[in-house]
């Protein structure tokens, strides 16, 4: 096997996996973005809240589907596969680094070294919204000031505001580095290239 045909066969996702993605892809985004007019709950009309909270169910939704296919899906895309919590997957993000300090990119399987630990931040991010939001789309009554442990839920709910962005902006510029040399992984997520 050449390396070229080990590396492509190495990055292929199934189609469940790369559905999941471009499920979170889209309802994250808009989730997060429709999260800066969420603020009119207090008030009798909340179009923006409402807007928000059904994206933010969608969210959750396919966060609970990569949360069980991450332990019972492929197992290449299993947790237990690629999650950095053993010194040696956290010193294959560390060999990363050094490698893009040299400028030059990475060249892991999916999910392994910087990527893993990349995408372990991301669904930590996405989960910490998505848990607090449905906490919220339960137990906030709109029309009306969120008070006692719905105001604290909400307060920690809005720390996604940052978290998001920071991993949005790292996740997409990874994706355009590999795009500017050459490797499209972008096309995978939207079912463009097999």
């Amino acid at each position: 096997m050449t390396p070229n045909t080990e590396i492509s066969q190495r990055e292929e996702l199934d189609s469940t996996t790369r559905f999941i993605h471009l499920g979170l892809t889209v309802f994250g985004v808009l989730a997060w973005i429709t999260g800066y007019f969420a603020g009119d709950y207090k008030r009798l009309v909340h179009t923006g809240f409402s807007i928000h909270r059904w994206l933010g169910i969608g969210l959750a939704c396919f966060l609970a589907l990569r949360l069980l296919y991450g332990i019972y899906g492929p197992k290449q895309v299993r947790f237990s596969e690629w999650v950095p919590y053993t010194w040696d997957r956290l010193l294959l993000a560390f060999e990363d680094l050094v490698t893009l300090f040299k400028l030059q990119l990475p060249d892991r399987p999916p999910h392994q070294g910087l990527s893993g630990l990349v995408q372990t931040f991301g669904l930590l991010a996405f989960s910490w919204s998505g848990l607090t939001g449905t906490l919220m789309f339960f137990f906030l009554s709109p029309g009306r000031k969120a008070g006692g442990i719905m105001h604290s839920i909400k307060e920690i709910h809005e720390v996604g505001e940052w978290l998001i962005p920071v991993f949005l902006a790292i996740h997409v510029g990874a994706v355009t580095l590999h795009a500017l040399a050459g490797n499209h992984l972008w096309k995978r997520t939207f079912f463009l290239e097999k």
